[in-house]
């Protein structure tokens, strides 16, 4: 199955040619309003909406055909994200258009892109370093995103369509226990601390704290500024997110691809929800929430399809809790060997670091889930041991 490769390119505009995007984006953005404003809200089929509205649409906002038939599908693809919300789509900002083979070229020997605006074809140069080069060299892309950015650049999202190496079948799993204090620990002894973002993330929430104080006292021109800020402040945190997520992502599938491993993650699928209904502090449920290991998750993923590298999802439960060593847990309900980062067994006696020893449990699970009667693995080896003590005979002196 071919995987999408969205490659970022900055474009070389003169003034002329940002007022010809600018009115492309308006016009998008215009006919994407009245696709939505003319048709029912509850209707997502895309044929059925451009047969109700597809020549008042392109006559209302001057796009060409295909550009007006993309308009359709964004409205399309809107509402039905609205409707999983529980929300309605209330418009569109001039922000982006769609663009395909039909209305964008790349040009490979000029690195330059031709698109079309509402008064024909224009060219543009691409701003771009040798990685972006390195990922277009060789490709036909068909399709693209034109996206305004707040600073007023331009960049051109292409996609490309790849074909991802075969995944390689093992039976060694590289388990990956995600959380706060480390971002990630893998059973190879691996971690990937979170002091730095734990201290960036503190200045983010009293920076941002400050600023909420401010806007509610200040005067209409503080209140705005603060605002601004704000927006900025949001800005740089996703920003800040995203690069460590690449980082940690990209560390960790390269791990187990060099050596010869699968990738074993948690399940944590509605765990914020779960977790929030416990009695915690404002504080506690900040730094549980604010950070993005949804957005982790989705890297390790497409990631892993990359480079070729399997993973599997087990359950969550007990991972933290169970000795990875004897596969013990603590006999009294509501008690754990865990205290903080520290985990000592009560029964086998092994103690060590507690996200080490759950990434351990999660290879653990990763190969019971991938093979025939898994559930052996799981198997305590000290109580077999015993058994077995126990049914050989008696020596005699």
């Amino acid at each position: 199955m071919p995987q999408v490769l969205t490659v970022s390119c900055k474009l070389v505009v003169t003034p002329p040619q940002v007022e010809k995007l600018d009115a492309v984006l308006g016009a998008f953005a215009k006919c994407c309003d009245y696709v939505n404003r003319e048709t029912p809200e509850n209707l997502t089929n895309q044929i059925a909406v451009q047969s109700l509205v597809y020549k008042a649409a392109r006559a209302e906002s001057g796009l060409s055909a295909q550009m007006t038939i993309h308009a359709i599908r964004r409205v399309c693809a809107a509402r039905k994200v609205a409707r999983l919300k529980g929300k309605s789509v209330k418009g569109f900002a001039a922000t982006s258009a769609t663009y395909d083979a039909r209305t964008f070229t790349f040009r490979q020997n000029s690195w330059s892109v031709s698109l079309t605006t509402l008064k024909g074809r224009e060219k543009f140069a691409l701003d771009i370093g040798n990685y972006q080069r390195s990922l277009l060299a060789g490709h036909s892309p068909k399709s693209a995103v034109l996206v305004k950015h707040s600073d007023g650049s331009f960049y051109l999202q292409i996609q490309l369509n790849s074909e991802p190496p075969k995944i390689e079948e093992t039976d060694e799993f590289l388990g990956v226990d995600l959380g706060r204090t480390d971002i990630a620990v893998t059973s190879d002894g691996d971690s990937f601390s979170g002091k730095q973002v734990t201290d960036v993330r503190n200045k983010f929430s009293k920076i941002r704290t400050s600023l909420q104080k401010r806007a509610s006292k200040g005067t209409r021109s503080s209140r705005r500024r603060c605002r601004e800020l704000l927006k900025r402040l949001s800005g740089c945190e996703r920003r800040f997110q995203s690069w460590v997520n690449h980082t940690v992502s990209y560390r960790i599938v390269q791990a187990a691809k060099q050596g010869g491993k699968a990738i074993a993650l948690e399940d944590l699928t509605g765990i914020r929800e779960r977790t929030n209904k416990l009695p915690r502090s404002k504080t506690e449920r900040r730094r549980a929430n604010s950070w993005a290991f949804y957005q982790l998750r989705q890297f390790l993923v497409y990631k892993a399809v990359k480079f070729g590298v399997k993973l599997v999802f087990v359950d969550p439960h007990y991972t933290s809790q169970m000795c990875h060593q004897c596969l013990h847990i603590h006999p009294i309900q509501g008690q754990s060997y865990r205290n903080g980062k520290s985990f000592r067994c009560g029964h086998c006696g092994w103690h060590g670091d507690a996200d080490l020893n759950g990434a351990k449990n999660i290879s653990t699970m990763g190969r019971s889930v991938n093979s025939p009667g898994g559930s052996e693995i799981l198997s305590c080896s000290l109580s077999a041991h015993v058994l077995r003590a126990a049914e050989s005979p008696l020596r005699t002196a």
